[in-house]
């Protein structure tokens, strides 16, 4: 009853500065990620009110073999996120649990392994989510067969990087995710601006 958000959220998705401005011109539109890694598993993925963190993902594309990304750039986008599958909310961290569960029944059945997070490359983080992708995944699959409504939308909260200081329960990284599904929920795109320093921000 209370997975409906009632607000609009801003996101910011990072990417090469000539996508930015085809899609902000209307000339094409964003590629659904389809990874088995995603993190939120498949969709449209924005950083919540966070563009240096866009800008900083896209930045450290740029050095990788065969990147897509020449000129790093930021995308803004207007997100109604509707029917939200909200991992800051009790209710659907009990989802993800049970899921968790019947995944790991139906795989031992199968006799198939059970997919595990990695670290990747330099990084201290679980940046490839292999397990937590197929139980998200899963959980959509599973309200399908059911006949229940699909969400529209995935967000959850990330506590990634160094510690800030010792012992510290906040991290450098630290973000919110946003994995849009219903293409629909994304109402605009627009070119984030830069602050004017004569006025506040309201």
């Amino acid at each position: 009853m209370y997975s409906k958000a009632g607000s609009l959220v801003l996101g910011f998705h990072g990417c090469d500065e000539s996508i930015r401005d085809l899609v902000v011109s209307g000339k094409e539109n964003l590629k659904k990620s389809q990874n088995d890694y995603d993190w939120l598993g498949h969709g449209f993925y924005f950083w919540e009110n966070n563009p240096e963190r866009a800008n900083n993902w896209a930045t450290q594309l740029t050095k990788k073999p065969k990147s897509k990304i020449k000129k790093p750039a930021v995308l803004g986008a207007i997100i109604d996120l509707g029917y939200c599958l909200d991992f800051l909310n009790n209710r659907n961290i009990t989802l993800l649990t049970e899921a968790y569960k019947n995944l790991s029944e139906i795989n031992t059945q199968l006799n198939l392994p059970i997919p595990i997070n990695k670290t990747y490359g330099d990084s201290i983080d679980l940046v490839q989510r292999f397990l937590d992708c197929s139980v998200i995944e899963s959980i959509h699959q599973m309200n399908k067969e059911l006949g229940k409504d699909d969400f529209d939308s995935v967000r959850g909260v990330f506590f990634e990087g160094e510690e800030v200081y010792p012992s510290a329960g906040f991290k450098t990284g630290n973000h919110i995710q946003i994995c849009v599904r219903n293409p629909n929920c994304i109402k605009a795109y627009f070119l984030p601006r830069e602050r004017e320093m004569t006025f506040n921000i309201p």
